[in-house]
């Protein structure tokens, strides 16, 4: 994984090393903290290119264009909220996807099979175990955002969230979010519709190329800011699990990817 990965900075092939047991210390710390962690430069520049070059071509001519209208609970009604509340408004999500199964061994592909990586963030998010999908369409998937594009306010059926960006576009693309707007105990609807309609104010995250990002999203409003410019915001989704043999309905990968397994 030296090809891919910086592991003199992020030495996730030394577990229990000193340097392994300071960087997960740390994560845990920002997560705990800030819902999120970063690691710049966890993926190398040559290596990041080669993705680009690799992953372009089939976000352009093989991709889903993933485009849906939706309120931030991807849920049509909520169970003693009027249909009319402003937190159930709707807007525009869209943008081109690939699946796990168009990428060959891309190193997007590598890293999600690597034990370590998901040895490492178990220890992150202080799980015993977490596993790769079976699924072979979403265990990982890249989305390109062209001008336009943008994925909408919604909240995380996951507890956690583990992305790579490939490709910063030009302008736009940034990463917005709420922290704890909501919580398992209290849906905070007003809060929701507060923050749908301007009254607060989220957080802007500029991510570069090449960052790992942890976001714990479950209760945490977030959304990517429309792209803009002839540069496309490339992100690549990794989906872990704390068991094994996880894989979504033929429905389910249907509507996110246009087809099933």
């Amino acid at each position: 994984m030296h090809d891919l990965i910086d592991l003199t900075r992020y030495p996730l092939d030394q577990p229990d090393s000193a340097q392994w047991i300071a960087l997960v210390e740390d994560c845990q710390a920002k997560l705990a903290t800030e819902g999120l962690f970063n690691l710049p430069g966890f993926f190398k520049p040559a290596a990041i290119r080669a993705e680009v070059k690799a992953l372009s071509p089939k976000l352009a001519q093989e991709s889903f264009v993933h485009a849906r209208r939706h309120n931030i609970y991807f849920k049509k009604s909520i169970a003693g909220l009027p249909v009319d509340h402003s937190a159930l408004q709707e807007f525009e999500t869209s943008n081109n996807t690939i699946c796990a199964d168009q990428m060959g061994q891309a190193g997007v592909i590598r890293l999600y099979e690597w034990p370590p990586f998901a040895r490492f963030l178990a220890a992150v998010m202080e799980q015993p175990e977490l596993f790769t999908m079976a699924d072979p369409l979403a265990r990982v998937n890249v989305m390109g955002y062209s001008e336009g594009q943008e994925l909408n306010w919604h909240f995380d059926r996951s507890e956690f969230t583990t992305t790579l960006l490939l490709q910063a576009p030009e302008i736009g693309g940034d990463f917005a979010y709420d922290k704890d707007l909501r919580s398992d105990d209290d849906p905070n609807y007003e809060g929701v519709a507060d923050l749908l309609n301007g009254r607060r104010t989220p957080t802007l995250m500029h991510l570069t190329s090449g960052t790992l990002n942890i976001f714990k999203g479950k209760n945490t409003a977030h959304r990517v800011m429309p792209v803009k410019g002839g540069k496309d915001r490339i992100i690549a989704v990794f989906s872990f699990f704390d068991r094994p043999g996880v894989v979504f309905s033929a429905e389910e990968q249907t509507g996110f990817y246009g087809r099933s397994a």
